[in-house]
């Protein structure tokens, strides 16, 4: 009997044992859960913040862009091209480019490549046919560019079926890439490369 009454005495003993372990579990369990909630908060806060950043470069890099308007007209001397023409416009909702060759620090760069002969900086001459007569390109305003190969590019011969490639590079933004064929003849005066 007397092995019965200590028992019943050690699980009237315990109980308030057994209640305080059941708190620290649960004040545990609570800790841990809301240490996990702030690490998951945290980690999407962080993810979207760089989703976000993203977003803006790519549109800071497709804001500056140009898009060609009309054909390249070709002036070609009877056996090769002497000038290049070609109109740009601004793309939808595009920034402003300087077209001004002068400002060195912030100007549209032209290249010229073709099979045999990479020229990275050409000259060249811009007219504004419609705008305010700026050396910006601004929305809505049309530019007409003019490269005299013989001057800007002395080791550029573009002769006939010569495939070559001009990269118009603004300061901001993507590059507009023009691609062109010489047609197999060379006798007309002016060439419109489509």
């Amino acid at each position: 009997m007397s092995r019965i009454r200590d028992f019943f005495r050690r699980v009237r003993e315990e109980r308030g044992i057994t209640g305080l372990e059941t708190a620290i579990v649960l004040i545990a369990f609570v800790v841990v859960a809301a240490v996990f909630a702030f690490v998951v908060l945290s980690t999407g806060l962080f993810s979207s913040e760089r989703g976000k950043e993203t977003v803006y470069a790519g549109l800071q890099k497709t804001r500056g862009s140009m898009s060609l308007t009309g054909g390249v007209i070709a002036t070609s001397d009877g056996t090769q091209i002497t000038d290049l023409t070609f109109g740009l416009t601004l793309a939808a909702g595009g920034d402003a480019v300087n077209l001004d060759q002068t400002d060195t620090n912030n100007r549209t760069v032209i290249s010229y490549i073709d099979s045999a002969v990479t020229d990275n900086d050409l000259e060249y001459t811009t007219t504004e046919v419609v705008g305010d007569l700026d050396s910006l390109l601004e929305a809505g305003e049309l530019a007409e560019v003019t490269i005299d190969l013989a001057t800007a590019c002395a080791t550029c011969v573009v002769t006939s079926n010569e495939i070559f490639t001009l990269e118009v590079k603004p300061p901001t933004g993507s590059y507009l890439v023009i691609t062109r064929t010489t047609p197999a003849s060379m006798a007309e005066t002016i060439v419109n490369l489509n």
